[in-house]
């Protein structure tokens, strides 16, 4: 089995983030990889990488990165392959706002895309997404999720008739 998509994270202290799009991945049977590359310590590694990537069957890769950030975009700038980037916080970050707008923030030309703080979950759909565009039986398995999405609001919504109030009209 070769790994489709690629996790990568700038430090191992993002994996408790970036473990719901692992997970997410592997539910979807979706075959992945994961490894902690970081821009600043390891760039020749993350050039490397990112340079082969596609050679190596990669189709979307997945990169979360806190504090500065980088990681995404120095990846973009090596490849072809669509990126989404993960802002994580971290113990060196300013609320996650500085991760936040390393990797939304990229010039023309090196796209990146940037789902929500620690949203690693939301790029697992999204790769999930982009996988399933040729593939009718993912296709199927992400709909199948995205109605049990549906089902669990239509349950809760439902749940809310519980709570009693004397001025409520529905």
């Amino acid at each position: 089995m070769k790994a489709k998509v690629s996790i990568i994270m700038g430090s191992t202290s993002d994996m408790p983030v970036m473990q719901k799009a692992a997970q997410f991945l592997d539910d979807m049977g979706i075959p992945f990889e994961i490894n902690a590359l970081s821009a600043h310590r390891t760039p020749e590694m993350v050039e490397k990488f990112a340079s082969n990537a596609h050679k190596n069957g990669i189709k979307v890769i997945i990169a979360g990165a806190g504090g500065a950030a980088h990681l995404p975009g120095v990846v973009a700038a090596f490849t072809h392959v669509p990126i989404i980037g993960v802002p994580c916080r971290s113990s060196i970050s300013i609320d996650g706002w500085d991760s936040i707008l390393s990797i939304l923030q990229m010039p023309p030309g090196v796209p990146v895309a940037t789902v929500g703080l620690d949203g690693s979950l939301n790029a697992g759909i999204l790769a999930a997404q982009i996988l399933s565009v040729g593939d009718d039986e993912l296709s199927n398995r992400v709909l199948n999720y995205k109605q049990g999405l549906k089902q669990k609001i239509i349950k809760a919504n439902n749940s809310l008739s519980e709570f009693k109030f004397k001025f409520r009209t529905n």
